[in-house]
């Protein structure tokens, strides 16, 4: 099966990476493509480039203001891919978490005796 095109849905469009970065950018304010230029680096024709597959899927919105276009996350959009990768999210704190386990019931095996030890034990020097 051939692949979709970057600009078919929200999940094809953030697969590039730069259109992700873009979309953090923009998660906090509606900004000018030539914040979004100078800020991350990218040339504009990119930027302009990127900008339009994100406003096709309809994850930024566009406004006029004068004679520059300002652009903003479209928050609804983005909820469906953000609602996606919670499940991993999750799958991946509970994998995290078992690795955290495992170690710890390692490191009190490799050292019983301190685990033994109580604060009222008089050959215990540690203070």
């Amino acid at each position: 099966m051939a692949r979709a095109a970057t600009t078919s849905d929200a999940f094809n469009a953030v697969a590039e990476p730069r259109r992700r970065e873009i979309l953090n950018y923009l998660a906090l304010q509606e900004r000018p493509v030539g914040d979004i230029v100078s800020t991350l680096g990218l040339d504009q024709p990119s930027v302009s480039k990127h900008l339009r597959v994100l406003r096709n899927v309809g994850l930024v919105h566009v406004r006029r203001s004068g004679r520059r276009k300002l652009y903003r996350t479209n928050a609804a959009a983005i909820r469906p891919l953000h609602e996606s990768t919670s499940t991993f999210e999750r799958y991946w704190r509970h994998q995290l978490d078992r690795v955290k386990d495992r170690a710890e019931a390692k490191m009190k095996k490799l050292r019983p005796e301190s685990n033994s030890r109580r604060n009222d034990d008089p050959d215990n020097t540690e203070h």
